[in-house]
């Protein structure tokens, strides 16, 4: 879209706009990165982290320092592996190999790739990808390690399906096909992601005794893109629309973009965002395992874009015509919604289950109290909390606002002595003079 077509949406779309806007001006980021301290080949990885990332690049770049640059790095190794899985110019031969051993190609010095197609968006990432490689030798060898092992795990699932000739011919079969190359290509992100943040001390480490739900994470991004992203992998000759779904509505997957097709076509759709869903709920219990406000935020801005992606592609038949995207302006909306504070989705979940509370919990499962007046009890428990800090709040604003009028008599010259001696006496008003309208000065004339 050029100036004056952007001029002619935003004024049509004011609101888009005033997002924004809100976002570049008013927007304070909890960490800010420095080029002028970076190296030069550390400032390149972040220039391919922009290009290759519209959403994840301004996120990762506001990360706590401890976990920008092992973040960005893994980000961008997953990246081209990820580019060369998908470039459907490079020969099996060639592609199994890389796929397979891409976490040794990390330790190999000034390593680059240029076998992509010329029209791969993200060729220009492995044509460097020496820059990469050597920011990568300088992280602390516990993030190495962790980045390593994922690339493996993730490199060996993309190789599998890549040599699934039923997958290439055919796609996705079942459900459960479906979810487990969801796991390859974004539940192992979860999973490093996680790691990195416990071994920076920065996430609850509870999260790692509950891989349910870093995998929810990444099937529930994964599938929103799938989802999304229908029309762009059918053109491409791509399915990943489990079988076990779309047989239901249809007998033949082309079937699904056929116009006359459409209301059965959104019928499906529906139905794969409602697998998408189910994995919601655990993504909040996730989010409440993260320690730091940069962190949370990484974790709950593409999170919430993925909900409002499905609000969007939900029984919505453009989505078998084109592909679908959220605005730039719902993006930056989004983004300021979701950056808030952290606690708030703590407070969330246990609005939700109040009867985690050990001693409410104790007498459940004794039967002594019902789960409803455990409850009860709970938010009534809340509501008095609530009741004594709004006192003390309207009693510390009142002891301030009286400290600073007193101040301000003081300063202007009021004689305090004067004042409580009078009311040592029991003067509490000041006299009149019989008759009088004015008062008389109980202080004599000056």
């Amino acid at each position: 879209m050029g100036v004056l077509g952007q001029l002619l949406y935003f004024s049509v779309h004011p609101n888009q706009l005033r997002s924004i806007l809100q976002w570049k001006i008013w927007h304070d980021p909890v960490h800010t990165r420095n080029p002028e301290k970076e190296s030069a080949n550390l400032r390149e990885c972040f220039k391919y982290l922009e290009m290759t990332s519209r959403s994840f690049s301004s996120v990762i770049q506001e990360l706590n320092p401890e976990l920008l640059v092992p973040v960005a790095l893994f980000y961008l190794i997953l990246r081209g592996l990820d580019t060369i899985e998908d470039d459907m110019t490079i020969p099996l031969e060639t592609k199994e190999p890389k796929l397979r051993k891409f976490q040794d190609i990390l330790e190999q010095e000034g390593w680059t790739f240029n076998e992509n197609g010329p029209n791969e968006k993200d060729r220009e990432l492995l044509v460097h990808f020496d820059v990469v490689i050597a920011e990568f030798k300088l992280i602390k060898p516990a993030y190495r390690d962790i980045i390593k092992d994922i690339t493996e795990k993730m490199g060996n699932g993309m190789a599998d399906y890549a040599n699934n000739a039923e997958h290439n011919i055919h796609g996705v079969n079942t459900i459960k096909d479906y979810e487990l190359y969801c796991h390859y290509v974004a539940g192992l992100v979860g999973d490093g992601l996680t790691r990195l943040f416990v071994e920076s001390k920065l996430a609850n480490p509870a999260l790692l005794k509950r891989p349910e739900l870093s995998e929810s994470m990444g099937q529930f991004l994964q599938k929103t893109n799938i989802i999304r992203d229908i029309r762009e992998d059918f053109d491409d000759k791509r399915r990943f629309w489990p079988k076990e779904i779309w047989s239901k509505h249809v007998t033949k997957f082309d079937d699904l973009f056929d116009p006359k097709n459409i209301d059965i076509a959104m019928n499906c759709s529906s139905e794969m965002v409602l697998n998408s869903l189910r994995h919601a709920d655990e993504c909040l219990f996730y989010m409440a395992g993260i320690k730091d406000q940069s962190v949370f935020n990484f974790v709950a801005i593409p999170q919430s874009m993925a909900i409002a992606t499905l609000e969007l592609v939900f029984h919505n038949p453009d989505i078998f015509k084109k592909n679908v995207k959220i605005t730039k302006g719902d993006a930056c909306q989004l983004m300021m919604e979701s950056s808030q504070n952290l606690r708030s989705v703590e407070q969330f979940i246990e609005s939700i289950f109040p009867s985690q509370d050990p001693k409410a919990l104790s007498l459940i499962h004794k039967g002594e109290i019902e789960p409803t007046a455990a409850k009860k009890a709970a938010d009534d428990s809340e509501a008095k909390k609530d009741v004594f800090f709004l006192l003390l709040a309207v009693l510390g604003t009142l002891a301030v606002i009286s400290g600073l009028m007193i101040g301000a008599a003081y300063l202007a010259g009021a004689r305090f002595d004067i004042a409580l001696k009078e009311l040592g006496k029991g003067n509490i008003f000041p006299s009149f003079a019989k008759g009088g309208e004015e008062a008389q000065p109980i202080h004599g004339e000056l």
